[in-house]
């Protein structure tokens, strides 16, 4: 059982915090409890990883044949990069002068000259020595001898087998060189179509990327749907915990003072009871002890009586009645206040609220039903902006154009490609014959040396020599022959080899390795509309190529590159306000009818109205015990009976002695029969005056405080449900939010850093220089340079073979200083006459 002092002190923290509570809803706010943050949604990649292999041309015995090549070229063509011209041939082709093009193309202008000078003058001489030969005027023997000769036929060896070895490097060089030309065109024409489908690829992934982002919307929206089949019993869960230290608190205080009321109204019943039965036996008593008393002073004051008798004479004339309970005042008019209180059962009803308050979170639930449907409605939507997303995204259309462009481009220079493998394949077999020609000249020439010079080392022996020699020049003379033949063909292959391929390595190539064509791309103006990047793609802003390469090159998304935050809103289409303002309203318009938790009964209202105007506290309990304290008789009869046994017997008048006798025996029943029930009556009165008088002074502040206090919590609860609910909600709603924000923070990382990376274009780029400048035109220029220098070189190997020729055949002695180059028979002319 709670004390008045042990009630006051929960009531008292029961008002300090609901004041706290509802004077303070900021802070209750700050505090979401078990909502909490949106835990990390792991959200799919979408952005494919198109990475385009880089295509590197293995270093090789060959490269520095390569940088001779190109350090020729840069000395053919000492012009930098003509913008001008390129910029007219682009966009006015009329206008494009040929002086102009005959100045930019002045050294290849010279060696054209040189070309023509070669093909007129070579093929011209060839044609000249061989009528020459045919009147047997050129070549031949050599006349006579002379101690230089041995000097100059081996200056003329030695020169010959010189440019011979020459050649013949050469002939090999051009040979590996044709043959790896060869080799680069079948891999390199199929990296076109490669590199075309990826791009193509790239080009085209970019709205299904974009898409498969939309789709992932799912997500936090599954994720939300899930929470908002809860969120009732979420809110509710949290008005209990908020609510709880408030409701449960005031629960207990009403439950104590339920079983205080009880407690109370008992004692009050039994203390009427009580003092009632004690006054029915008060005035029996009172006429029983008054008899006594009588017959005692009567027996005593005989002049017979003997021993103690005055000591027992003083105790028989106070034997009277000591408490006096009319002098008590009447609780009838309390009895009457208190008429059929308790009405209310406290338990029943207390646990009855406990289970109301209990299952809050389920009437919470069952009142939002309707509202959560509505926002599950709302939020099994999907945005506008994100279904457009994908049509939406900047050079859509632009991007379906180039796709489509790609792969018609795609299968359309498939058919080209394999002609190009085909004139390949002419352009090699053509390479090779001609190679094949310079090495036939190389041939001839060691041939004729080794005859020659064998045919020298056997001179001992003048018909072995002379067949040696023989042949051996005229090894060297058809060397000559095959010289003179394929010059012209030679000239005309590498010069327009070399026309072709020179101007790829100084126009393109060099330009395209250092940046010079993307800065003339950047210019504005250069290009016409028509090549014009921005405007292909629909852009408000122009895009500096070189830029956009750099950052390709890095790997960076084409939003980044091509600058679409300009002219593309994203914000626009992640808005997702739509979710926020239909969940803040609806939650925020949900209204709670908790109207069931009613705190106290009716009845229990009553009860303790009753007992508040029962005047319970004006009860005279100090007249109860002042009566209490008294004994009922004031004489002990006990002790007074013991004393009269003993008087008894110390009486000589036996008859006396029986009398006390009597009397001792008659005190002991009355004492038996009606002062013990009447002193068990006044302890019973006692206990219930002690605890009347223990609870009666607080009991009434107790009951209004509890009443005022359950007043002032029905009323302002609707309130503070309200701020909970709104605190909650609050938090619900920030939760939720949380979710598709981190949805549109990863919806705009994938867009502007992940998806369509233009690594493609770069490494197309890139790999377009490697193929067409390290992989073809570096192996086409060393294979016209290699033909070139053959060809050049056949004029010394015709000039030195010549010359050669005439010391391996042998020396024959004419007689007449006027007969041809050719040594003939002497003949003895005969004699026909005689004269004297």
């Amino acid at each position: 059982m709670m004390g008045a002092p042990g009630l006051l002190a929960p009531l008292l923290g029961l008002g300090l915090r609901l004041g706290l509570a509802l004077s303070l809803p900021g802070e209750a706010a700050q505090d979401c409890g078990s909502f909490g943050q949106a835990p990390h949604l792991a959200f799919a990649p979408v952005a494919r990883t198109r990475w385009l292999a880089p295509v590197v041309r293995p270093p090789g015995p060959l490269d520095p044949l390569y940088g001779a090549v190109r350090g020729f070229l840069s000395v053919v063509q000492l012009n930098p990069f003509p913008s001008d011209l390129v910029k007219a041939l682009l966009n006015e082709p009329a206008s494009v002068k040929v002086a102009e093009v005959v100045r930019y193309e002045a050294g290849y202008v010279v060696c054209a000259v040189i070309a023509g000078l070669y093909l007129l003058a070579v093929p011209a001489t060839g044609l000249c020595f061989c009528c020459c030969r045919c009147h047997r005027r050129c070549g031949g023997r050599v006349k006579t001898e002379h101690k230089a000769m041995a000097c100059e036929r081996g200056t003329l060896m030695a020169c010959l087998l010189l440019t011979t070895l020459v050649l013949l490097v050469g002939v090999v060089c051009a040979f590996v060189t044709n043959q790896r030309t060869h080799e680069h065109t079948g891999p390199s024409v199929k990296a076109v179509p490669e590199t075309l489908l990826s791009l193509r690829g790239l080009v085209s992934d970019v709205p299904q990327e974009l898409r498969a982002v939309a789709e992932q919307f799912s997500l936090p929206q599954e994720r939300v749907l899930k929470e908002l089949d809860g969120v009732g019993e979420s809110l509710g869960n949290a008005m209990h915990s908020q609510l709880g230290s408030i409701v449960y608190p005031a629960l207990a205080s009403v439950l104590s003072l339920g079983q205080e009321l009880q407690v109370t109204t008992d004692h009050l019943r039994a203390l009427n009871a009580t003092l009632m039965e004690l006054r029915e036996r008060q005035q029996p008593l009172g006429l029983a002890v008054q008899e006594h008393r009588d017959r005692l002073l009567t027996l005593l004051q005989e002049p017979g009586c003997q021993g103690g008798c005055q000591v027992a004479l003083s105790q028989a004339q106070a034997l009277e009645l000591g408490a006096n309970f009319n002098q008590v005042p009447s609780v009838n008019h309390v009895l009457y206040q208190l008429k059929g209180v308790p009405e209310a059962n406290f338990s029943s009803m207390v646990q009855e609220e406990n289970s109301t308050f209990h299952s809050l979170p389920l009437l919470v639930a069952m009142q939002m039903a309707s509202v959560v449907r509505d926002l599950k409605k709302a939020v099994a939507e999907q945005p506008e902006g994100l279904r457009t997303l994908a049509n939406g995204f900047p050079d859509s259309e632009a991007a379906s154009r180039w796709s489509q462009a790609l792969e018609e481009l795609e299968q359309h220079s498939r058919p080209y490609l394999q002609e190009v493998q085909r004139y390949e394949t002419y352009r090699w077999i053509l390479g090779c014959v001609l190679c094949s020609t310079a090495l036939l000249v190389v041939i001839c020439n060691l041939l004729g040396l080794s005859l020659g010079t064998w045919g020298l080392s056997a001179r001992e022996d003048p018909s072995h020599w002379e067949a040696k020699g023989e042949a051996g020049a005229r090894f060297l003379m058809v060397g000559v022959g095959f010289s003179f033949l394929f010059a012209a063909p030679l000239i005309l292959l590498v010069f327009a080899t070399f026309l072709v391929g020179g101007n790829v390595q100084t126009l393109v190539c060099q330009s395209w390795e250092s940046g010079e064509l993307y800065k003339f791309a950047d210019t504005p103006g250069n290009l016409p509309p028509s090549m014009n990047l921005s405007h292909l793609l629909g852009l408000r802003k122009n895009v500096s190529v070189v830029l956009a390469y750099q950052q390709c090159k890095e790997g960076a998304a084409l939003w980044k590159v091509l600058q679409l935050n300009d002219s593309f809103d994203l914000d626009k289409h992640l808005d997702i306000s739509q979710y926020a303002d239909k969940l803040e309203w609806d939650l925020q318009s949900v209204n709670l009818d908790i109207k069931d938790l009613d705190l106290l009964s009716p009845e229990a209202h009553r009860d303790l109205e009753a007992l508040q105007s029962s005047g319970l506290d004006n009860i005279g309990y100090h007249d109860f015990l002042v009566q209490i304290r008294k004994p009922v008789v004031k004489t002990d009869l006990e002790k007074l009976a013991q004393e009269l046994e003993g008087l008894a017997q110390a009486q000589g008048n036996s008859v006396l002695g029986q009398q006390l006798l009597e009397e001792a025996q008659g005190l002991k029943n009355l004492f038996q029969e009606k002062v013990a029930p009447q002193q068990s009556l006044m302890a019973q009165l006692n206990l219930s005056v002690r605890t009347l008088e223990t609870f009666a002074p607080n009991l009434q502040q107790e009951t209004s405080a509890v009443l005022g206090s359950v007043a002032s919590l029905k009323a302002e609860l609707p309130v503070w449900t309200k701020r909970i609910l709104e605190n909650a909600s609050e938090c619900f709603l920030a939760r939720e939010m949380g979710y598709f924000s981190q949805y549109v923070s990863w919806v705009r990382e994938e867009v502007t850093q992940h998806i369509a990376t233009c690594q493609p274009f770069s490494g197309a780029l890139d790999n377009g220089r490697v193929i067409l400048c390290d992989m073809m035109a570096d192996v086409w220029n060393a294979f016209w340079f290699c033909l070139g220098w053959c060809t050049f070189f056949l004029i010394p190997s015709i000039i030195f073979a010549v010359k050669t020729s005439k010391y391996f055949r042998p020396i024959r002695k004419r007689l007449s200083s006027t007969s041809s180059e050719e040594t003939q028979l002497f003949h003895i002319p005969r004699v026909t006459s005689l004269k004297l």
